[in-house]
């Protein structure tokens, strides 16, 4: 895991500068700058919008109590087995936590991981500013950035992982002391990089430098199973539209959008 003082040199090592632009990390790399803003997203999570989020379809987890409080909208999110506590969701890949935001607001209290290590910094200080954001500050309040791959972590709560000493480190918006948790979640989601939308012509500029540091999955089978043995209600998996299963594994239904289809996987606890 590179240190967080370290992060500007790797962004050198990249030929990127990391710098401080109006209270914002960005990353800028010749006329390309880029930063993790979370407020485009504010039109999304409404309570009139969020129920028909696709993702949030997706999310519902059969059985589960009403919506937690403090949800935006009747979503994705509840109580486990009408109990106080919230779903729980770990975001295995999280990018810039725009689908995290979604499962958040939908109730669920999200875990992301995110193994670039510059793209973590991004989104932590993304989350950070989102956390100032009145329409933002109590969703972003069930989400934590978690330092670590999610591969890793997830073996962890399947008890084939490392021991405490090595387990990915507790990083949210407030520091914390406390140990990873060992209670499996209730969904885990997975959107890992294909080889296609990295050549897609219809990246948008701004999004270029994301690219150049998201790499494919270069083990599938290892991410879906490390997913599945940590034990979750659901596996949501984000995939293009024609592209292949994950893993060649084919889910239990599948919801279908213009360009993209989220895989469904349940699994019987």
């Amino acid at each position: 895991m590179i240190e967080q003082n370290d992060i500007f040199e790797a962004a050198e090592a990249r030929g990127m500068v990391l710098s401080m632009v109006d209270d914002a990390l960005t990353l800028t790399k010749g006329d390309l700058a880029l930063s993790c803003d979370l407020s485009h997203m504010i039109p999304r999570v409404k309570a009139g919008k969020l129920p028909h989020e696709m993702l949030v379809k997706a999310a519902k987890i059969k059985g589960a109590g009403r919506a937690a409080a403090g949800a935006v909208g009747a979503g994705a999110g509840g109580t486990r087995d009408g109990a106080a506590c919230p779903l729980t969701a770990i975001d295995a890949t999280a990018g810039f936590g725009e689908d995290s935001l979604l499962l958040a607001a939908a109730g669920f209290s999200v875990k992301l991981y995110e193994k670039d290590p510059i793209i973590g910094a991004l989104l932590r200080d993304g989350l950070r500013r989102a956390a100032q954001v009145p329409e933002l500050a109590e969703i972003v309040g069930r989400m934590e950035f978690m330092e670590g791959d999610s591969v890793e972590a997830m073996r962890a709560l399947a008890g084939s992982g490392p021991g405490p000493d090595t387990a990915p480190k507790m990083t949210g918006l407030a520091e914390s002391s406390a140990a990873p948790t060992t209670e499996p979640p209730d969904l885990i989601y997975l959107d890992p990089m294909f080889p296609q939308r990295q050549k897609s012509g219809l990246i948008k500029k701004k999004f270029q430098l994301l690219q150049q540091l998201e790499r494919p999955c270069d083990d599938e089978a290892e991410l879906l199973a490390a997913a599945i043995a940590a034990g979750p209600r659901k596996i949501v998996i984000k995939r293009p539209l024609k592209g292949p299963c994950l893993a060649g594994i084919k889910p239990g239904y599948t919801l279908y959008g213009k360009a993209i289809r989220y895989d469904c996987i349940a699994i019987p606890r």
